[in-house]
């Protein structure tokens, strides 16, 4: 992504930089991707933008469906805005503390998604910076994530416009209501418990939790914006939307973002749950499983084994979106244990693999009905 530099010549590319706060979910995603849209004919200048939305909104990736992530009548109980990304990646909450990152901008090379992977190193690298910079040790790791010795801090998405524009969205957790989200999200538990509560914040930290202070969102923003004028070699000038984007933005919000049919767009397969339990020399494992087609959605392991916290939060992540056949699932493990040295004490490889086996069986007789849970606990 290039802009012409200064007059003259001199000095870097200039790219606006927008910070805005208590936007609105459909206001939000609407001025994200009329930005990203008059990219494809220099309309817009290449932008950066970091926002917060109001407290709180439920945003699903473009392919999900509504009600396998979200519990629908606790956003509606709560009063959380739900709304459909036009990027993919998973169901997050935003609100105050969870920073939301635009990065939106021109054609950059050939338009593919097989280059994700290469964007996302790159777009990454200004929080990567940033986090370092407040000593915090943070790295892209696999999929779409930017993660703290493998908890979750950060998701990532990509867009390629049809117009030619790209947008990268990020949303970093400066903080986090793990309660609260449960209460919003579905997750294979099911039911909100201390347990489930203290398992998925094991799985995820926040800017926070990691300083051990009570850091502003503002002052992770000014990090950032610093952090991702040297990561792309820009100068970033601070401006608004202009009026005539605000009369797109607004179009748009009416069109879509606001509108019942594109929150309906979703696939024709809801996700099934399951849960199942294995005795091992280690001690009994359960895996409680989210399915989507043969696929493993998200899994949590848990149980009355020894295993430190950032093993089983990286065996995981592993598994999320991954085939859910134990044959694969074994690879796939024993792959880890010999690249990175992920390994549960006293339970092998082929005992995790032959458990998602299990739990994807169970999840597999109840497809058809949401979330319902299927169980089976081996004596």
């Amino acid at each position: 992504m290039a802009e012409p530099g200064r007059p003259g010549g001199a000095g870097p590319p200039v790219w606006r930089y927008v910070a805005d706060d208590g936007v609105t979910a459909s206001f939000g995603l609407a001025a994200d991707e009329v930005v990203t849209r008059r990219q494809g004919t220099g309309a817009s200048p290449p932008t950066l933008r970091l926002y917060t939305y109001a407290s709180h909104c439920a945003l699903v990736g473009r392919f999900q469906r509504l009600a396998s992530e979200l519990h629908l009548d606790a956003c509606r109980r709560l009063g959380v805005a739900v709304n459909r990304r036009p990027t993919g990646g998973g169901a997050i909450v935003m609100g105050a503390d969870q920073l939301g990152v635009a990065i939106m901008g021109p054609p950059d090379g050939p338009r593919s998604y097989d280059r994700t992977r290469e964007l996302f190193q790159r777009f990454s690298a200004g929080l990567v910076a940033a986090l370092g910079e407040l000593g915090i040790a943070a790295e892209y790791r696999r999929k779409n994530d930017v993660e703290v010795g493998r908890r979750k801090i950060a998701g990532l998405g990509i867009w390629h416009e049809p117009g030619g524009g790209l947008l990268f969205h990020a949303s970093l957790l400066v903080d986090l209501d793990v309660a609260f989200m449960l209460r919003v999200l579905r997750t294979p538990f099911p039911k909100i418990s201390d347990k489930a509560i203290a398992t998925v914040a094991d799985r995820m930290t926040t800017v926070r939790r990691e300083l051990g202070r009570a850091v502003t969102t503002a002052e992770v923003r000014r990090r950032l914006a610093d952090a991702y004028a040297r990561a792309l070699g820009i100068a970033l000038e601070p401006g608004a939307f202009t009026p005539e984007e605000r009369a797109e933005i607004a179009r748009l919000e009416a069109e879509r973002y606001a509108r019942p049919a594109w929150l309906a767009q979703e696939p024709a397969t809801p996700d099934a749950a399951g849960v199942a339990s294995l005795k091992t020399p280690g001690g009994v494992v359960t895996a409680q499983l989210t399915l989507a087609g043969d696929m493993v959605k998200a899994v949590y392991f848990t149980g009355d084994f020894f295993a430190d916290e950032t093993v089983l939060a990286g065996i995981e992540r592993a598994l999320r979106w991954h085939p859910a056949a134990h044959e694969a699932v074994e690879k796939t493990l024993l792959a880890l244990d010999e690249r990175d040295g992920l390994r549960v004490p006293g339970v092998s490889a082929p005992d995790l693999g032959r458990l998602v086996g299990l739990a994807a069986a169970a999840a597999r007789r109840h497809e058809g009905e949401g979330l319902s849970t299927g169980c089976f606990v081996d004596p």
